[in-house]
């Protein structure tokens, strides 16, 4: 039997306040805790490569911080079924991290978090509350300043 496939980071350029081992560290974390042991790939790069992606997949002709690409459904779910993609900016977290007053590679575990949870179904748009309050409880489990959803909470 094979072991489990582990979710993957890809860094279009790795800055240097960023510590590469300590994303793929907590990405592996989310995978096991949250996702359950399902993988998941992400990309951190730049609002440009973001902006692409919005405009070619959901007709938003912007740049964003955080995207969410789920992957083919499975017809049953189990512990080696991919979850699907999320997209990082980079420079949106930079920018986000100082504006919140922590660092560059917490903004980054936040926004992959949210997206995590949005590949596993979650949408704070229409579900009443529930990805906030998955979002904030696993923000608290693993140590991480305030969310995305809170933010834009009055």
């Amino acid at each position: 039997m094979s072991a489990p496939q582990s979710s993957t980071i890809t860094f279009r350029r790795v800055p240097a306040d960023l510590s590469r081992r300590a994303i793929e560290r907590f990405a592996r974390r989310l995978q096991v805790e949250v996702a359950q042991g399902r993988p998941f790939d992400c990309l951190i790069a730049g609002d440009a490569e973001l902006r692409r992606l919005n405009r070619e997949f959901l007709g938003h002709d912007y740049p964003t911080d955080v995207l969410s690409f789920p992957g083919p459904r499975p017809p049953a779910p189990g512990p080696c079924a991919f979850l699907g993609d999320i997209a990082i900016s980079f420079l949106r977290a930079r920018a986000q991290a100082r504006a919140f007053g922590h660092n560059t590679g917490q903004e980054i575990q936040i926004l992959m978090l949210h997206g995590l949870l949005h590949l596993l179904g979650m949408d704070h748009a229409t579900d009443g509350g529930r990805m906030a309050r998955a979002e904030k409880r696993w923000r608290g489990r693993l140590g991480l300043p305030t969310g995305l959803i809170e933010r834009v909470r009055p």
